[in-house]
Formats: C-alpha cells, structure tokens, sequence
C-alpha cells in the first residue's frame, strides 16, 4: 500500500510540474517571461563630429530612458582601446535591459519610444542592434 501511495504521490507531483509549464492561448510562453532580455543598439551619425548633434541625440537618449519598462540603462561611447577585434566607428551605444522580451516589446511601441525615432532619426545615418536573452539552463 505504501509503495502505490508513493508511485501516485510522484505521478500527481509529474503532473503538476508539467501542469505549471503549460501555458494557456491568452498567456505567454514561460521562457517569454522568465528571460532577461538586452537590447543593445549603435548610433551612427550623418555627421559624426558634429558636437551640436551628439548633444541633441544624447538628449534623446536621456529622454528615452523614462520609458517605465526598462530595468537600467547604458548610454555609452567607444572606449579608448584599441586590440584588432574591437569596433570603435559608431557614435553613441544603447544597451538596456528588460525582464523579458515582453516588457521589450512594451517599450518598442511606446510613445517616448515613438516620439525619439521621429525626433531624432534625422541625426543618424545608421543603426545597428543586437537583441540577445541568456541561455536556458543546462541542467
């Protein structure tokens, strides 16, 4: 008795693990939710030593960083290194971080979003992203 009582104590706790990652239509997938999320952008200038426009399009980026959904912001230039593999020709960097792809999409159509792209976009020449999430856990 006591051995069936265990093999239906292990079945129902299976279940209940496979029950909890199972996700309904209207909800999201687990690993949509759960995956920190960066999004890391290079800004390239139409006019690269003009001082006028790196100072506007960093106001923009100070402004961009309100959006409620990032988790912390990075604004950054290309540092004075110099080994083979390092890219130094872009003008500013934007990495933020999400708690997931979700919030990222959030913050894709957000209007302080919106209203940079159409404000500033006349200043560059060029964008260059790179989205990445981390990766699933290897048990």
């Amino acid at each position: 008795m006591e051995d069936k009582s265990r093999r239906k104590f292990l079945q129902n706790t299976g279940l209940a693990a496979i029950a909890s990652t199972v996700v309904s239509p209207l909800s999201a997938e687990p690993e949509r939710v759960k995956e920190l999320f960066i999004h890391h952008v290079y800004f390239y200038l139409k006019e690269p030593n003009n001082a006028q426009h790196e100072a506007k399009l960093l106001e923009g980026l100070h402004k961009l960083a309100k959006v409620p959904s990032i988790q912390y912001v990075h604004i950054g230039r290309p540092a004075e290194t110099s080994r083979p593999v390092i890219v130094r020709d872009y003008t500013f960097s934007w990495m933020c971080f999400f708690a997931n792809i979700i919030e990222e999409e959030i913050y894709q159509t957000h209007p302080i979003h919106l209203d940079f792209i159409k404000e500033y976009s006349s200043l560059w020449e060029k964008v260059v992203v790179y989205d990445s999430v981390g990766p699933k856990k290897v048990s």
